[in-house]
């Protein structure tokens, strides 16, 4: 799926983007909440995995988390 495609569908658009920029783990939970409700969550999580996202709640995950998805995929591979 193209960029510019998901991101049209996605549930966070037109959301305050410092919402997806939480200070803490704890703060996330509102950004979760959109992308859970998100139609594409997947690529939206799958592009930032790609471009090795730093910062930000992507696709329903922390940097945390995303980190934690590539060190596991790395092992599987």
């Amino acid at each position: 799926m193209q960029v510019s495609v998901w991101r049209d569908q996605a549930a966070c658009q037109g959301l305050e983007p410092a919402i997806f920029y939480p200070a803490d783990e704890v703060q996330a939970a509102s950004a979760k909440t959109v992308c859970e409700e998100c139609l594409v969550q997947t690529p939206c999580l799958e592009y930032a995995l790609d471009r090795r996202e730093r910062d930000g709640v992507w696709g329903g995950c922390t940097e945390k988390e995303r980190r934690r998805i590539q060190r596991q995929r790395r092992r599987a591979s």
